[in-house]
């Protein structure tokens, strides 16, 4: 069983930044890869990046260059560094595991954190 904590999230204003946080717990072969998704009212969730405990990284293409992922195996925790925030990058933002990996469309091993609102305003 693992168990993902994320934090980090809140109100910020366009053109920000926020750092989010996951913290994995459980068996470590679980979270080989970590991640981030997001999710808008009436939407699909969609990836927003991920990363693999040797570092190989992957992101959401609209994303990438905006967004950083990052992580800490020691601590067993993934980090989501957003800047320049805009108002369409406003949603609930849910970290997520896998022992295999994480793409669009999320398989059944994934697990999920309880995820962290992320409001930005114009």
């Amino acid at each position: 069983q693992v168990r993902l904590v994320e934090s980090g999230g809140g109100l910020v204003q366009a053109g920000e930044s926020l750092r989010l946080s996951c913290v994995a717990s459980g068996s470590i072969s679980s979270f080989n890869v970590m991640g981030w998704y997001r999710q808008t009212p009436g939407k699909e969730r969609e990836l927003v990046a991920a990363i693999t405990s040797k570092g190989t990284t992957n992101y959401a293409d609209a994303l990438r260059g905006r967004f950083t992922i990052s992580r800490d195996n020691a601590r067993n925790t993934a980090y989501l560094r957003m800047n320049s925030l805009k108002p369409e990058d406003t949603a609930v933002y849910y970290c997520a595991a896998s022992p295999y990996g994480l793409g669009s469309q999320p398989n059944d091993d994934v697990n999920w954190g309880q995820g962290t609102q992320v409001t930005v305003s114009s």
